[in-house]
């Protein structure tokens, strides 16, 4: 499922055979949006679509090669720029913890 289903969805009982969005509102019902989307893997969408938004917003919509192993080329240059940039811009720090008297 692309799209998950709005809030207030209401299951519907005469569907025969129960179709793939009817056994996901009824995993949603069951369980609870959050467990859906964990047994889902609904999460890993967002953070593809994060990363594609990040690429072609610091990197450009378009690939300046014409041919299909210099495109390649081109793509692992531009991830290869955003992982370092991520990595300069993540923390550096641990918790600890505190000790109180």
């Amino acid at each position: 499922m692309i799209i998950p289903p709005r809030a207030n969805v209401v299951e519907r009982k005469d569907a025969d055979p129960p179709r793939q969005r009817a056994r996901h509102i009824a995993a949603i019902n069951a369980d609870g949006r959050m467990k859906w989307q964990a047994a889902t893997s609904y999460g890993k969408r967002s953070l593809v679509e994060t990363a594609i938004g990040r690429y072609k917003s610091i990197i450009g919509r378009q690939l300046r090669a014409r041919a299909f192993p210099a495109q390649q080329k081109n793509v692992a240059l531009g991830c290869s720029v955003l992982n370092r940039m991520l990595t300069c811009a993540r923390r550096k720090s641990v918790r600890c913890k505190i000790v109180t008297v």
